[in-house]
């Protein structure tokens, strides 16, 4: 059941989401940027600590091509009730979050987004790959790959020195490469 799936993607930079407006947003559009994905939740324990310090950490490295992707997810005692609107007027009135808040997602079962599959196949937890709770957090390089998997009590400011660590390093050359390749395919 906690069993990692294989996935053929092999960067978040590869898939579609959708934002809480329901419009498709393609993630190669953070390509160079070092990413913290959290599936949030608007009535769980974690909720206050996570999300204000989440706030602060976008509002002190957004300018350094870092990027908070928040997806609520309503499969844990079903704690993000609300719409799509709903949960994105909490984050931005409540926690004045100014990062992204995508469409509801599920992130375990047989109806997981796509990414999610990624993530967790990318780095499974220690008990498998499962999302335990809300507030899992994913760390990932400029180049879409996963760095780090943080649990639900791991506060965002514990991590604070490996989303530094990441910002200082540069894209890889073979994704820089990959990338002008792409662009030059696309003229």
């Amino acid at each position: 059941m906690g069993a990692s799936e294989s996935v053929p993607e092999t960067s978040v930079h590869e898939f579609t989401v959708k934002d809480c407006n329901g419009k498709e947003v393609c993630l190669d559009t953070y390509k160079g940027k070092v990413l913290l994905i959290v599936n949030v939740a608007s009535k769980c324990g974690f909720t206050e600590t996570n999300y204000t310090q989440l706030t602060e950490l976008y509002q002190k490295y957004r300018e350094k091509d870092f990027e908070i992707l928040a997806f609520p997810c309503n499969q844990f005692l079903r704690q993000e009730p609300g719409s799509d609107q709903q949960i994105q007027d909490f984050a931005c009135t409540r926690f004045k979050a100014e990062y992204p808040v995508f469409q509801k997602v599920r992130v375990n079962g047989p109806d997981a987004a796509p990414l999610y599959k990624f993530l967790k196949a990318s780095k499974p937890g220690l008990f498998g790959s499962r999302i335990k709770w809300n507030f899992t957090k994913f760390l990932v390089d400029k180049n879409g790959k996963v760095i780090n998997r943080y649990a639900t009590a791991t506060t965002p400011f514990s991590f604070e020195k490996d989303i530094q660590k990441a910002l200082e390093e540069e894209p890889s050359e073979s994704q820089t490469k990959k990338e002008e390749e792409s662009s030059d395919s696309q003229k």
